[in-house]
C-alpha cells in the first residue's frame, strides 16, 4: 500500500509533459483539460488510498526510497518520500482541491490561446507542491520549494503581454528569492550543527530523533529556526515579505485559487510544522513567529477594508489568515495551525473560484454590450444574487465560514488558535486580543464584499446587466463541493468542550505531540475561561457582520460619509499603507541606482574602456603597419636596402 507514494507526484508530472509537448498539436480544449484534470485526480485517488491506509494502521510513519540521489562523505541523500499524518493531510488538500481547480479551469479558461500551456503549468505546480510535502529530506523538499516558486512566476505572468502581469511575476520571483536564501542558510547551518555532533543527515525523521543533541534555547538552534522562518515569510507572505501576494492577482483566477488555497502560500506553514521539534526548542523564535503572525493578521485585514477589486480583497484576506496560522505555530498550537490551513483551503478556494465565476459573468455581460468596464471592480456589481444563484450561495456559505460563525469550519480551527494564543505557556492575552480584533475585521470586510457584489441594487451598466449569466457546470460543480467542505470541514476538530472528540488532534499526535507538550495549555479555570473567550470571539464576529450589513446594505451612504470625514486614513488604507512605495524608496530604487552606476560607471567606463582601448591600440598599430604591406616589389627592395644599411651602420659605428 505504501510503496506507491511516488505515483502521487508522478501523475501530474506526466500530465504537464504531455500537455506541454503535445498540447499545441492536440488543440482540442476538452482533451487538454481532461488530461490535466485526470492527472491530478489520479494523484488524489492514490492519496486517498494512502490516507485511509494510514488511518487504519498502528504505524504512523512510513518512508519510501525511490532511488539513491547522492553520497558525499558521510552524507547519504536518497530520493525518498515520507507518509505521516502531516504529509497525509497535505497531499489530500493539494490533490483534492487541486482537482476541483483543474475542473473549474476547463470552463473558465475556455477560448484562451495558451490553453494547453496553462494546464501544463497547473500540473507542474501541483507536482512541485507534492514533492515539497512528500519529500522525506530537506533537499527533496527544496526541489519542490523552488519548483512552486518557478511555477508561480510562470502562472502569475501567464498574460505575459501585459506589463502589469510581467511585473507581478518578477516581483513574486525576486521577493521569494530573499526567503529562499534564508531557507538555505538555515539548512546549511543545521547540517553543520548536527554534523559537528557526528550526525550527518538531512532526513526529517533523523533530524527529529537527533534534535536533542542541539542545546534547547541555545543560540545555534535559534539562528537555524530564524533562518527557516525567513524562508517561510517569503513563501507564505508574512511581514515583511508579503507584498508579492496581492500583486499575484494578475494571473488567471484559477491560479489565484491554487496559490492561495492548496499550494505555494501553505508551504511556509507546512515547513514549520515539519520542523516543529526544532522550533519548539527555541522560545525566542517561537515568540517572533507568533508576533509576526499576529501583526500580519491585523495589518493585512486593515488593507482589506478599502479594496474594491474583488480578488484583492480575497488576497489580503489570505495574507491575514496565513498570519493566523503563524500565530498558531508561534504559541505551540501546531495542530490548530495545520487544521486552519485545511479549512482555509476549502473556503478560500471556494471564494476565489466564486470571484472568478462573478468575473466570468461580468465579462460576458460587458462583452455582449461592447463595454470595457472593469469586471473585477465591486463598485460595478451589486444585485448579482438573483443573476448567479449558485455562485451567490456558495460564496455566502464560504464567507460565513471565514467569518468564524459557529458550526462552520473556520469557527473550530480559528477558535482553537485563539484559545492557545491566550492559554498556552507561550501565549499572551495581547496575542489573543490582536487575533480577536483581526477576526472581527475579517467578518466586516468579507461581508462588505458580499454586500457590494451580491446584495443591494445592481450597479452594472444598464446595457450589460441583463446579460450576466450563471456560470457553466464545470465552474459551479467545484463551487458546490468546496462550499460543502467549507461548512462541514471543521467537524473533524470539534473540541471536547463542545462535546467533540477532536479527532484531528489525536491524528496529529505522532507528529506534534512532543512539541505541543512543551507549549501546553495552562489550565487556570480552563472550561469557564474557554467558554468566555469563545463567546467573545463569536460576538466580535457577529458585530463585524452586522456593521458591514448596516453600512453597505441598510445605510449605503455611510461609507461615503466615513471616507470623506477620514479622507487621510482612507487614502492610506486604500494605498496599502504605502508599503510598496516605502520598499521602492528604501530598496528598489537604490538597487536600481547601484545597478545603473555599475553599468555606466564600471561596465561602460572600466570594462568596456579596457576592451575598447585594447581594440583601438591594435587598430592604430595595424593602421600604421599596413603601409609597409603595399604589394609593390620595389618598395620591399627599398625596405631591404634600408635594413641592410641600418644593420651595417650599427656594427660600424657601434
Amino acid at each position: 500500500m505504501y510503496n506507491n507514494l511516488w505515483l502521487i507526484p508522478f501523475f501530474p508530472l506526466v500530465g504537464s509533459i504531455i500537455n506541454g509537448l503535445l498540447g499545441k498539436k492536440i488543440k482540442n480544449e476538452k482533451v487538454i483539460g481532461s488530461i490535466g484534470t485526470l492527472a491530478i485526480f489520479a494523484s488524489f485517488l492514490v492519496a486517498c488510498q494512502n490516507f485511509f491506509g494510514l488511518l487504519g494502521s498502528e504505524q504512523k510513519v512510513f518512508q519510501e526510497t525511490v532511488a539513491s540521489w547522492m553520497t558525499i562523505g558521510n552524507l547519504q541523500v536518497d530520493w525518498g518520500f515520507l507518509l505521516d499524518p502531516l504529509s497525509a493531510v497535505m497531499i489530500m488538500v493539494v490533490t483534492g482541491v487541486g482537482s476541483l481547480i483543474h475542473l473549474y479551469s476547463i470552463g473558465y479558461m475556455h477560448g484562451e490561446v495558451g490553453f494547453y500551456r496553462f494546464f501544463s503549468y497547473l500540473n507542474l505546480f501541483c507536482f512541485s507542491m507534492l514533492m515539497l510535502v512528500l519529500g522525506n529530506n530537506a533537499l527533496v523538499m527544496f526541489i519542490g520549494w523552488e519548483g512552486v516558486g518557478l511555477c508561480s512566476y510562470l502562472l502569475i505572468g501567464y498574460y505575459f503581454e501585459k506589463k502589469s502581469a510581467g511585473d507581478a511575476a518578477k516581483k513574486a520571483f525576486v521577493v521569494n528569492r530573499i526567503g529562499d536564501f534564508g531557507f538555505l542558510c538555515g539548512l546549511l547551518t543545521l547540517f553543520w550543527a548536527l554534523g559537528s555532533k557526528g550526525v550527518w543527515t538531512l532526513n526529517f525523521v533523523e533530524i527529529s530523533e537527533n534534535a536533542h543533541l542541539l542545546q534547547s534555547g541555545g543560540l545555534l538552534v535559534t539562528v537555524v529556526t530564524l533562518c527557516f522562518f525567513l524562508g517561510a515569510t517569503g513563501k507564505s507572505a508574512q511581514i515583511p515579505l508579503y507584498t508579492w501576494l496581492p500583486d499575484a492577482m494578475e494571473g488567471p483566477t484559477p491560479v489565484s485559487a491554487l496559490i492561495h488555497a492548496a499550494t505555494m502560500v501553505t508551504a511556509g506553514v507546512y515547513m514549520i510544522g515539519r520542523m516543529n521539534i526544532l522550533f519548539a526548542m527555541s522560545p525566542t523564535t517561537m515568540m517572533v513567529v507568533a508576533i509576526v503572525g499576529a501583526a500580519t493578521a491585523i495589518f493585512a485585514a486593515s488593507i482589506g477594508f478599502a479594496q474594491n477589486d474583488i480578488k484583492r480583497v480575497l488576497a489580503y484576506s489570505t495574507v491575514s489568515q496565513l498570519g493566523y496560522m503563524f500565530l498558531a505555530m508561534g504559541v505551540g498550537a501546531f495542530t490548530a495551525g495545520i487544521f486552519h490551513l485545511m479549512t482555509h483551503a476549502f473556503f478560500k478556494a471556494c471564494l476565489f473560484l466564486g470571484s472568478g465565476s462573478v468575473i466570468h459573468g461580468m465579462h460576458h455581460g460587458y462583452h455582449h454590450a461592447h463595454l470595457h468596464d472593469d469586471p473585477q471592480d465591486m463598485r460595478n456589481m451589486g444585485g448579482l444574487a438573483k443573476k448567479m444563484p449558485i455562485t451567490y450561495w456558495t460564496f455566502l456559505l464560504s464567507t460565513i465560514a471565514i467569518a468564524g460563525v459557529p458550526l462552520f469550519s473556520a469557527f473550530f480551527s480559528k477558535d482553537e488558535i485563539l484559545w492557545w494564543a491566550f492559554g498556552s505557556t507561550r501565549g499572551h492575552w495581547g496575542l489573543w486580543l490582536v487575533g480577536v480584533i483581526a477576526a472581527g475585521m475579517t467578518a466586516f470586510y468579507m461581508f462588505r464584499c458580499v454586500s457590494m457584489t451580491f446584495w443591494g441594487p445592481q450597479k452594472t451598466d444598464p446595457k450589460a446587466k441583463d446579460h450576466i449569466p450563471e456560470s457553466p457546470l464545470t465552474i459551479t460543480i467545484p463551487l458546490i463541493i468546496l462550499a460543502f467542505l467549507a461548512v462541514v470541514g471543521g467537524y473533524v476538530g470539534v473540541p471536547a468542550i463542545l462535546g467533540g472528540a477532536n479527532h484531528i488532534h489525536h491524528f496529529f499526535e505522532p507528529v506534534f505531540g512532543h512539541a505541543q507538550e512543551l507549549y501546553r495549555i495552562e489550565a487556570h479555570g480552563a472550561h469557564a475561561t474557554e467558554y468566555a473567550l469563545m463567546a467573545i470571539s463569536v460576538l466580535v464576529a457577529f458585530a463585524g457582520i452586522g456593521i458591514a450589513i448596516y453600512m453597505y446594505l441598510k445605510k449605503p451612504e455611510l461609507p461615503g460619509k466615513f471616507t470623506a470625514a477620514f479622507s487621510g486614513l482612507h487614502r492610506a488604507v486604500f494605498n496599502k499603507w504605502y508599503i510598496d512605495e516605502l520598499y521602492d524608496f528604501l530598496f528598489v530604487n537604490p538597487t536600481k541606482k547601484i545597478g545603473t552606476f555599475l553599468w555606466r560607471g564600471f561596465d561602460v567606463c572600466v570594462v568596456d574602456g579596457v576592451v575598447n582601448g585594447t581594440a583601438w591600440v591594435v587598430k592604430g598599430l595595424s593602421a600604421g603597419l599596413r603601409f609597409t604591406q603595399s604589394g609593390f616589389l620595389h618598395n620591399y627592395a627599398a625596405a631591404m636596402v634600408v635594413g641592410v644599411v641600418v644593420i651595417v651602420g650599427y656594427y660600424v659605428f657601434g
